[in-house]
């Protein structure tokens, strides 16, 4: 369904909402990539490598860093 009235104006004006939307999925996205490569490292430390007490700092850590780095940047 679409309005076959709008006009160059209107398109124009819905530009930055639309910008500021795809730059925000962009960051949602990259942020789960990120948190899903961090916790599969923190289980091989934790299972693969015997150190489950490193993997829950560096979980936890890294989880409030990306979480903080995020929240902070934008």
């Amino acid at each position: 369904m679409t309005d076959a009235n709008l006009t160059d104006a209107d398109i124009a004006a819905d530009l930055p909402a639309h910008k500021r939307t795809y730059s925000a999925f962009n960051r949602l996205v990259l942020f789960s990539i990120l948190h899903v490569m961090l916790t599969l490292v923190c289980l091989a430390l934790a299972f693969l490598g015997h150190v489950p007490n490193l993997a829950l700092l560096l979980g936890l850590g890294g989880t409030v860093a990306l979480i903080a780095a995020f929240a902070l940047s934008g």
